[in-house]
């Protein structure tokens, strides 16, 4: 039995004619997500700008105006009611300046009072102070593959390779952040773990094509560089794609179910 490929053998794609029309493309993606990125700007969640954060499930669809109705008398501020998985779900945040824990305790009790048929699933409060926030951010670190892609990009060649990699890492991140910006998908501290474990998988992949790069340049000697390069992408192709494929598998699921 043979074993699939997901790129066939002998497989012999001219990547190197498109990398002036790449380049440009991709930097000009770029230059408007840094754009985007001041204007308008970063969704910011409640673990950067401080708040609470409740999420609720009702045994019917939770209409914005009767949650509005419900927790305004309390007197916290902004409120802002989100749909959050199905019409049944709903995610409130409030922009809570002091007495966070009080206020988690008053909207407990609102909850059983005025929506007595609703569950009240989680209730989070994060002060906005940034120092305050680094136990977060470090859970949510390690949650993510970095510490093994970083220990694997050791391996990276040092020859001017290592300054490409930098500057492709630059414009795989800026064009995330972008799609932040244009979106407008609240950018929290699951965000952060999220662009960590892409410059993770970034890494690895570029350190693969570059190893195999170097392993070819000693193998084979009288090539020019272009086709070399063409050479050692084509035959690295089958494990980006594999990989790929793999971490969309595993997130597809999250993504359309993980919310309900």
């Amino acid at each position: 039995m043979r074993p699939l490929r997901l790129v066939p053998d002998g497989t012999a794609i001219k990547f190197m004619r498109g990398r002036f029309a790449g380049v440009i493309v991709s930097a000009i993606l770029s230059i408007i997500s840094v754009v985007l990125f001041f204007y308008p700007g970063l969704n910011l969640g409640v673990d950067f700008r401080g708040g609470i954060v409740v999420e609720l499930r009702g045994p019917h669809p939770l209409p914005a105006d009767t949650i509005r109705e419900a927790f305004a008398p309390l007197g916290f501020g902004d409120l802002r009611v989100q749909e959050f998985g199905s019409p049944r779900d709903a995610l409130i945040r409030f922009e809570n300046k002091s007495q966070l824990q009080d206020a988690q305790r008053v909207i407990a009790a609102r909850v059983a009072e005025a929506l007595p048929d609703v569950q009240m699933r989680r209730i989070d409060t994060h002060a906005k102070l940034p120092f305050e926030a680094e136990p977060d951010v470090q859970k949510h670190s390690d949650k993510c593959e970095c510490g093994r892609h970083q220990a694997v990009a050791k391996q990276l060649p040092a020859h001017p390779g290592a300054h490409d990699l930098v500057a492709t890492l630059i414009l795989d991140i800026t064009k995330t952040i972008g799609f932040f910006g244009i979106t407008q998908i609240e950018f929290d501290l699951n965000s952060v773990a999220a662009l960590l474990t892409l410059i993770g998988y970034s890494v690895t992949d570029k350190v693969v094509v570059y190893d195999r790069i170097r392993e070819n340049l000693g193998k084979f000697r009288t090539m020019p560089l272009r086709p070399l390069i063409d050479v050692s992408i084509n035959q690295t192709l089958g494990r980006t794609v594999a990989t790929s494929l793999t971490v969309v598998l595993s997130i597809l699921p999250l993504a359309l179910i993980g919310g309900r």
